[in-house]
């Protein structure tokens, strides 16, 4: 069995964004040599998320709206959290909902989707570096 490992670097320009990184795993498998096993995708920060759906414009705006409804950035004083000094506590909340990780099986040297799907970065603290960790396994 093989194993391969790459952190890929994102900078997201917005607080709140949806970036579509499916032909940055599709490169990574390709490096990899790996045709048959599993790619393993996470957010390595707490304020980050890596999810799987649709690429369409309108979902995303959905999204967006929704988790803002269940954890709106302001007013940062209503969250305990964000008595440290830090105003991010709707971040660490939102990637609850979204999810740390994708886990994608690895058929004949392709990511194994079903229709639609695509793998997103998704950032809830953005305007800085943050990585996302990207494994993957098999032979």
């Amino acid at each position: 069995m093989k194993s391969y490992r790459k952190e890929l670097w994102f900078n997201a320009p917005e607080r709140m964004h949806f970036t579509n990184i499916t032909h940055e795993i599709r490169e990574c498998l390709a490096e990899s040599g790996i045709s048959e096993g599993f790619v393993l995708v996470n957010a390595m920060h707490i304020t980050a998320s890596v999810f799987i759906n649709d690429d369409e414009s309108g979902l995303h705006s959905d999204y967006k709206k929704w988790l803002e409804k269940l954890a709106p950035h302001e007013p940062v004083s209503g969250y305990r959290h964000n008595d440290t000094g830090e105003d991010n506590a709707d971040a660490h909340m939102k990637r609850q909902v979204m999810g740390r990780e994708v886990v994608v099986a690895v058929t004949d040297g392709n990511l194994d989707f079903g229709p639609w799907e695509q793998i997103f970065y998704g950032e809830f603290d953005g305007r800085r570096k943050k990585r996302v960790l990207v494994k993957i396994i098999g032979d």
